[in-house]
């Protein structure tokens, strides 16, 4: 499989420029996702990847040989589009041979290769239904197979889920999981859902404004958020954010803020003395606060507790502190009542600190 690469990759469209200077490197069978929100520029490139929208500056490699002149059938791709993009006419089986057909393949060659494909899928019980009689779910496999017929070294996914309602999407996540373990091949996969990226990817890229702000492993970028942008896109429900100053007090380097005054761990204070940062934003996550009621005031938060929403096994609370909303993620057995004032302890590694000026990770 090739290894692709974005080199200063510009899009615009007359003087509007809405890609600036994209760098990207996509190892062989590496599922990555492209994730960020809308008119960020994920799906502009996707669709010069796969030569439906040209290059204004910059290139596109695949071992190393330029491809941003070659049309779409030249650069050994296949796409599945958000839409389906199913013939209505033809049953399962030929919109999944389409491709194949074009071709002029065997026939004896169309047929293994279509039955491979739908017993992967789950389709071979379909083969013969046209399109208008499958659920959502079903058309969405049959464009995946559609794609994988192809047998091409790239597969583009253009947030193919976005139409199917949340059951299916879950159901969809985990049949999309299952066969990137079983087709060797590079994919590349654009969504807004960041749950799809965290649970799909090898390598996440975050985008925002036509520029990537980070790119890692989802764990890199859940633990380590180069900026508040990522920090707060990444994780269901998002991180907490707080305007604090930076305050020394004997030896110790606390944020202090409309009420809260918390003691900044050694490692985090020693990176906001360096970069002498005195105003800053504290992060964080909803899971990274805990209810005790003897925590130390200098290593909590008193919240008033507005909402509770239970769901199931786990409740999302909304509370205000001084005035700012913060969401704490608790199991649901724990008992919170409406109204009440409670201390919820925050662990030491779940802070993060952001320069209040420029919103990047102290």
């Amino acid at each position: 499989m090739p290894t692709i690469r974005l080199e200063n990759l510009v899009k615009r469209y007359g003087a509007v420029e809405v890609l600036h200077g994209i760098e990207l490197e996509m190892a062989e069978h590496e599922f990555t996702v492209l994730v960020g929100p809308s008119g960020c520029g994920k799906s502009t490139t996707l669709r010069m990847l796969a030569g439906l929208e040209t290059v204004s500056d910059g290139e596109i490699y695949m071992n190393d040989q330029p491809i941003s002149a070659k049309d779409p059938k030249d650069r050994d791709i296949a796409m599945v589009f958000q839409d389906y993009a199913l013939y209505p006419h033809m049953n399962v089986a030929r919109n999944m041979s389409f491709s194949l057909r074009l071709q002029k393949t065997p026939q004896n060659v169309i047929d293994k290769k279509v039955k491979e494909v739908a017993e992967m899928l789950g389709l071979s019980d379909f083969l013969a239904r046209k399109p208008g009689e499958l659920s959502g779910g079903q058309r969405q496999r049959v464009a995946m197979g559609r794609a994988l017929c192809r047998d091409a070294s790239t597969f583009l996914f253009d947030e193919p889920l976005s139409n199917l309602d949340a059951k299916l999407r879950g159901q969809m996540r985990a049949e999309l999981a299952l066969m990137r373990q079983n087709v060797k091949k590079n994919m590349i996969y654009v969504t807004h859902d960041q749950i799809e990226a965290m649970t799909l990817a090898d390598r996440i890229v975050v985008m925002h404004g036509g520029h990537i702000q980070q790119q890692g492993t989802p764990t890199e970028l859940f633990k380590n958020p180069v900026n508040k942008f990522v920090a707060g896109f990444l994780g269901s429900p998002p991180m907490n954010f707080l305007e604090a100053d930076l305050v020394e007090d004997g030896g110790d380097l606390r944020a202090k803020g409309q009420g809260f005054d918390i003691r900044l761990p050694d490692t985090l204070a020693a990176r906001a003395k360096q970069k002498a940062v005195h105003q800053a934003t504290l992060g964080i996550r909803p899971s990274d606060l805990e209810f005790d009621a003897n925590a130390p005031a200098d290593q909590s938060l008193d919240l008033n507790v507005v909402v509770s929403e239970y769901i199931g096994a786990q409740s999302v609370l909304i509370c205000d502190c001084g005035g700012a909303k913060v969401t704490v993620e608790l199991k649901s057995e724990t008992p919170i009542a409406l109204g009440e004032t409670l201390r919820f302890a925050v662990r030491p590694e779940g802070l993060h600190l952001f320069d209040k000026t420029t919103e990047t990770a102290l």
